[in-house]
């Protein structure tokens, strides 16, 4: 138990290369957490309210001062504040249509977010979202509950984002 509440995870640059860009999370984190969804826009549209993160207040109005330092492409940093915490964050994969993870740290935490997306035959799309967050005891305070309550109503603003968006046209 005290040796996960230390756990501290990978370094940075680790967790971006060989978590991250490998389609992975830190599975020996403390707090992780995995949600999935239903959308029914098609996964074009769902990709670009993922790809637009200047407008990620439309999924969530917690979080605000979008800034990137280039294109939406691997590697590429940008930073944004989420309700009160601000967030440095990294780009590792970047797939158009398939797959956005980034990187990020906040208050001494490293994370990964995936977003995995799969085209349904009736033209709508499945989203998977996941989470690892690892920090010397992250597991006190925010724990595994909390991040998947998160991720719940983060992937449930990407739904009515999409769907508000392009939901018409899909297939009964």
């Amino acid at each position: 138990m005290v040796k996960s509440l230390l756990y501290t995870g990978p370094a940075l640059d680790d967790l971006h290369e060989q978590y991250a860009k490998q389609g992975r999370i830190d599975d020996r984190a403390a707090v992780r957490a995995r949600c999935d969804v239903a959308i029914d826009a098609p996964v074009e549209t769902v990709w670009d309210v993922l790809a637009t993160p200047a407008a990620w207040s439309r999924i969530d109005p917690a979080i605000h001062d979008v800034r990137l330092s280039g294109a939406l492409a691997p590697d590429t940093s940008f930073s944004w504040v989420n309700g009160k915490a601000s967030i440095r964050s990294r780009f590792a994969v970047v797939r158009p249509d398939e797959e956005l993870t980034w990187t990020g740290v906040s208050f001494g935490a490293r994370a990964v977010h995936r977003h995995v997306l799969r085209r349904r035959a009736d033209g709508g799309t499945d989203l998977e979202v996941s989470e690892s967050m690892a920090g010397p005891l992250l597991g006190l305070f925010f724990g595994e509950a909390k991040l998947r309550a998160a991720l719940t109503s983060w992937a449930a603003g990407i739904r009515r984002a999409a769907e508000d968006l392009g939901g018409p046209g899909i297939a009964s």
